[in-house]
């Protein structure tokens, strides 16, 4: 058996400019970023303002392997990133929610506002233990 051949029409091929919009079709206005900022990573996601996840980026899946997701620089990268993506939705402006102690806190924002995105406000939700838990017992040696 050899090679079938198939013969297609001149008016069968799909057009070009439907291949070409690569954007997304949804479009914002206004939105809400949420920054989950721990020591071992960086967590950035988009919503629109009910909450609903649009984007979500993180310095682990931009590369960054091991004690380097933890830096500023790869959370840069990340708000960088999610800011791109904003700006092509036709976000003009952000409420930021920040949660945890990690040292990606400010560099996100810095990389997401590096496109021209208006932060209206920035809230921390980093949760505070009331006491917590019981301590573990001292060690005996």
């Amino acid at each position: 058996m050899g090679k079938k051949r198939i013969i297609t029409k001149q008016g069968d091929a799909p057009s070009e400019g439907a291949a070409k919009t690569a954007g997304s079709k949804k479009r914002l206005t206004g939105a809400m970023l949420h920054i989950d900022a721990s020591f071992n990573n960086t967590r950035v996601t988009l919503t629109d303002k009910n909450g609903n996840a649009v984007f979500a980026s993180s310095s682990g899946s931009l590369g960054f392997r091991g004690t380097k997701k933890g830096t500023p620089f790869a959370a840069s990268k990340v708000g960088d990133l999610v800011g791109e993506r904003a700006k092509a939705m036709g976000v003009v402006e952000a409420d930021v929610i920040v949660k945890g102690v990690g040292s990606g806190r400010e560099p996100a924002i810095r990389g997401f506002m590096a496109h021209g995105i208006e932060i209206t406000s920035i809230k921390d939700k980093t949760p505070v233990p009331h006491n917590g838990p019981k301590a573990r017992k001292p060690r005996r040696v």
